[in-house]
């Protein structure tokens, strides 16, 4: 019978449907269509340079001023008192260390900026960590505590202000005890 087969004991039955199918076309050669991969690569490379731009922008600068540097002028107008310290744990498995304290401005002068000084120290009082930071004042406690820079609110003749400093990290040689707090920058208008 035309269009049957018998293989092993089995029937099998080809239907025409009247068109060639070609199961195997002939080796072409196409041409592949390069734009959509370019374009898809350009995306990620953009997306990858904004991100990085974004995040390394959002990361504070630490400079590291000499322990021998001395503290600015206008500092003693500037007394820090009431220093508590506190540490949360962040997503990553780590430790964020918090410092709160209170300055006052006791100088005729408005202060629009202050740079402090942070010395964490050793057992043996040596220097473990140096970290120089802007100081920023707590703008709000609830429902979280949020800080700004001294530039928005700036801290007038008479004024105090609470203020918050953030470590990311601390080093693992830190006795725990309470580090040295300096002004080693005050800008004045």
């Amino acid at each position: 019978m035309p269009g049957n087969s018998f293989r092993d004991g089995c029937r099998i039955s080809l239907v025409s449907t009247g068109s060639d199918l070609d199961l195997f076309p002939p080796n072409e050669t196409r041409e592949r269509n390069w734009l959509p991969m370019a374009i898809a690569a350009a995306a990620v490379v953009a997306v990858a340079a904004v991100s990085v731009l974004v995040l390394e922008r959002g990361k504070a600068t630490a400079t590291v001023t000499p322990i021998s540097a001395p503290s600015d002028p206008y500092a003693a107008s500037l007394p820090i008192t009431g220093l508590t310290m506190s540490q949360s744990d962040n997503r990553a498995g780590g430790k964020i260390t918090y410092i709160d304290g209170h300055v006052a401005n006791t100088g005729p002068h408005t202060v629009t900026g202050i740079t402090v000084q942070v010395l964490f120290r050793t057992f043996a009082h040596e220097v473990a960590q140096n970290e120089t930071q802007p100081l920023k004042f707590i703008r709000m406690r609830d429902p979280y505590i949020d800080v700004e820079a001294v530039s928005v609110a700036p801290l007038k003749p008479g004024d105090e202000q609470d203020f918050r400093l953030i470590f990311d990290s601390v080093s693992p040689d830190w006795d725990g005890a309470y580090p040295e707090v300096r002004v080693v920058r005050a800008e004045t208008r």
